[in-house]
């Protein structure tokens, strides 16, 4: 338990939460963009991608897809660990302290959603 009873605390831990939300929806961001790379460079060649280049892509895009939802659960999980550990003085009165963590799932889902139907539909 903590004993700074100050709710600058339970900030400065959403802070870090926020953050790490920013990374895995910056992950995710970049895993989407290099799996429909494959797609673009079909495009402008105009000529079917060959299966190693198509698989590189593919591949290369789930992981971070996967990578960046397994850091949004793994951050939100941290968070509520966290929380658990504060004292009720630290944490604002009336404040929705579930609200984060919840996004952060809703992320992941996201996350793997998209991965599971690229890996489907590849």
């Amino acid at each position: 338990m903590s004993y700074l009873d100050d709710p600058r605390v339970y900030f400065a831990a959403e802070r870090t939460l926020l953050a790490w939300q920013r990374t895995a929806m910056a992950l995710m961001g970049f895993g989407f963009v290099v799996e429909r790379f494959g797609l673009f460079l079909r495009a402008l060649t105009n000529q079917p991608l060959s299966t190693s280049q198509r698989g590189f892509s593919l591949w290369l895009g789930v992981g971070l897809l996967i990578v960046g939802g397994a850091i949004a659960v793994a951050s939100a999980l941290q968070f509520r660990t966290f929380v658990r550990s504060l004292g009720a003085s630290e944490i604002p009165r009336g404040y929705k302290i579930d609200l984060g963590p919840w996004i952060n799932y809703l992320l992941a889902l996201t996350a793997f959603g998209l991965a599971a139907y690229f890996l489907g539909a590849g």
